[in-house]
Parts: structure tokens; sequence; C-alpha cells
């Protein structure tokens, strides 16, 4: 089972890569996240690594596979993504006999460059973040926020692979038509109300055959983790372009990943109980089972950063906007929206992405987007170094951190994911 907890994740474990063992760090040995590197100025092909402290293993130089696809990794079965974890573990934990072979396929990550971790073929959207949902709809909807099937369908849509980054993304403003309320006609030109979604990223792993629905029973087991996710947005676009069929250039111009994938298996110590508030309906059986009522959900911390220009050519740091946690924001389980997607018969495939939506939490001071911090552009926050925002302006950088703490657990983090806006071109 994938939020089983065994030998690699207990607490007293210690790398012989000695940055592993700092506190605070994002990738001990408990961790152990996969991504796709090769060395910085380099044009060889990208190959699978796994972060360690501040360095990154070459699996295949290490012996532990023997392809450079991460695809065909994710293909393989839960089973044999525990016997690689188990492996990993052992072969980088101090008194490790694997030291002096596997300290040849180490990379200071500081010398390489990274990528979006796998081949994405297809990209789903849901909106599982409930506080997101009713705080968008009470600006649009006063009397509904939510609409009727909210709390019985993972609601999605299916959105565009071929604008994926990786973090470090730098993109231009994007243009379309908006429409002013009080204007008789729309007008073309470049976004004013450009924001960001807070989420997370699933990645599928072993597929499904066309026409053979996943039970949500089994429905982890054909997730391979959890990567972090910016679906940006523009406001007045969508505004103007939603209905009757949903997002289009409003959300195609950029999505931005952040390189490492943390495995199903890592999060084990972080699952907790999926509960619906009194006087919710329950889930359809399709959608409900005893493990993803003990520990479907997941407890992440995830954070927003922003840092403009001005900040930027000062020398300042990045501020943070919000802090929230994703138990708190997420309406429906990770196996809920493999169960739900497949429930038809739609075949997944490996390294399909499925997005969480924005995921906020119930103040808004855990907002995932500008959209609520600022509601709508009506309450503009103001930075220390006196600036204001309502929404994204040209040469800000929108960051988002994610990690997990528990009690009686190691901390491990899913890195960073960053993006840039540049003027529109």
């Amino acid at each position: 089972m994938t939020n089983a907890i065994n030998a690699t994740h207990d607490p007293k474990l210690k790398s012989w890569v000695t940055s592993a063992n700092e506190a605070g760090s994002d990738f001990p040995i408990q961790n152990l996240p996969f991504g796709r590197f090769r060395p910085s100025g380099s044009k060889e092909a990208f190959r699978i690594g796994v972060a360690i402290g501040d360095q990154v293993l070459d699996v295949k130089a290490a012996g532990l596979v023997d392809t450079d696809d991460m695809n065909v990794l994710l293909a393989q079965g839960a089973s044999e993504r525990q016997a690689l974890r188990t492996a990993l573990s052992e072969g980088l934990r101090e008194g490790s006999a694997k030291q002096a072979a596997w300290s040849k396929a180490l990379h200071a990550q500081s010398a390489v460059e990274l990528t979006v971790p796998c081949r994405i073929g297809d990209y789903t959207d849901f909106y599982t973040g409930i506080h997101h949902a009713n705080a968008v709809g009470r600006q649009f909807r006063p009397d509904q926020p939510l609409m009727p099937n909210y709390k019985w369908v993972p609601i999605g849509y299916h959105g565009r692979a071929s604008s994926i980054g990786v973090s470090g993304q730098r993109f231009k403003r994007p243009q379309g038509q908006t429409k002013a309320p009080d204007a008789a006609e729309p007008s073309f030109g470049p976004s004013k109300r450009l924001d960001y979604e807070l989420e997370l990223g699933f990645i599928v792993g072993r597929g499904n055959d066309l026409g053979e629905p996943i039970a949500i029973a089994e429905a982890e087991q054909h997730l391979f983790g959890v990567t972090l996710l910016n679906d940006w947005s523009a406001r007045d676009l969508q505004a103007w372009e939603y209905q009757p069929l949903g997002p289009f250039l409003a959300k195609n111009f950029a999505s931005t990943l952040s390189p490492w994938i943390v495995t199903m298996e890592a999060l084990a110590p972080f699952r907790s109980k999926f509960e619906r508030p009194a006087g919710d309906p329950q889930p359809l059986p399709y959608l409900d089972s005893p493990a993803n009522r003990e520990s479907g959900a997941l407890e992440i911390t995830l954070e927003v950063w922003l840092q403009t220009a001005k900040m930027r050519e000062a020398g300042e740091p990045a501020v943070r906007l919000t802090r929230g946690n994703t138990a708190e924001a997420a309406y429906w389980t990770p196996g809920q929206l493999v169960a739900h997607h497949t429930v038809n018969g739609c075949n997944l495939q490996p390294g399909d992405l499925f997005g969480s939506g924005t995921l906020s939490g119930p103040t808004q001071d855990q907002s995932g987007s500008l959209l609520e911090l600022t509601v709508g552009g009506k309450q503009p926050i103001t930075l220390p170094n006196g600036e204001k925002r309502t929404f994204l302006e040209d040469g800000d950088t929108l960051s988002m951190r994610g990690y997990c703490e528990r009690a009686g657990a190691v901390r491990i983090g899913l890195g960073e994911v960053s993006g840039t806006v540049l003027a529109a071109g």
C-alpha cells in the first residue's frame, strides 16, 4: 500500500550525503523524490535523478534502473516502486556499502539543469478546493456560491499540456478578449487581471485500459506522486470566455511545475482521515472505501511568496503572501479523482497530470489566489516596500513552497515552483 509506513520512513535514518541530514532540508533520506536532470550548459539527454540533500543521484549510473526514460519508470507497478525506494534508502543511508560507488553518480543540484519531471501527455485540472470555490462563487453568485453538483462530483476540465513548464518558467503576459461590464462589445489586449493558482499536481503512474475503470480501492496504486503546480490564470479573459464550455485562453498560456515528484510512498507518514462536514452528502459508493475514509487525505503545508521587480533590484527577498494546509482545503482525495476520472472508461497513461485546483484555506490569509486575497481586486495588498498589488504585474516572480511536518516523522519538502511574468509581446 502506498500509505504504509516502513523502514524507509524511520526518523532515525541518516544519509552519508551529509546535506540531507541538515534540519529543514526538503530532501532528507526519508523523501527521495524523482526528477529529470542534466549537467548545466550541456546538451546531453535528460536522465532520471533522485534528490538527496543538495545533491541529485543519477539512478541509472548507480545501477538502479536501465532506462533514462522517466515515463518507463512511471509505468511500473506499486511493488516495483516500493522495491526501488527500498534500494535507494539502503544505498544512501549511513554505513552503506554503496557509498564509494554511488558517490561517483552524485551531482550538485547547483550544477545541473532540471526540467519537467516527465513527459505529460494529458492534463486534467480539478476544482477540489472548496474554500476557493466558495470564495470565488460569492463574488459572482452571492446567493449560490457553489453549484448544486459540487459536493457530489469532482469537477474538472481538460487543460493544455504543451504549455506546461518547469520552475523558473518565464512567460509573456497573455492577450485576448475582455469585456467591461459597461461596454457594448469586447476589446482585445493584454490581460489586466493576471493571477496565480496554488495547486498540487498528481502524476499518474501505471495506466488503465480503455473501458476499464479503476476502483477506488486500487486508485492510489495508479498515482506515482505529487508535485507543486501553479496554474496561471487571466481572470479578465476567463470572465468573458468561460461560459458555456469553461476555461480556454485564460488558462492555456502557461502552467508551471516544480521539478521533483514526491512519491505517494514518501507521503505515508502525512496522511489523515477523509471526513465530510456534518450535513454534507457522503460520496457515492464508487467514490468511497474504508481506506479512503481512514487515510485518503494529505497533510501538506503550502506557502505563496512574491518578489516584485523593484524588490529584486533593491536586493530585497520575496515576502510570503499566504500559508495553508491541504487537509483543510481539499474536498476530494487523490484516490477519488482517479476513480472518478476513469469511471466512464477513460484510459489514463503514465505521466498524465491531474491538477488539484486552487487550494485555499478557510481564512483569507490562506488564500490560494489573488482573486481571493484581494477580493476580486477590491482590497489591494500592500507589500513591505510600499508597493500595492491587486493582480500580478510585469516583472513579478511568484513562488510556491510545500512541505510536510508531523510529530514522530522527519520533515520532507516538495521543493519550490517559481515563475516570472514578462510584458506582453
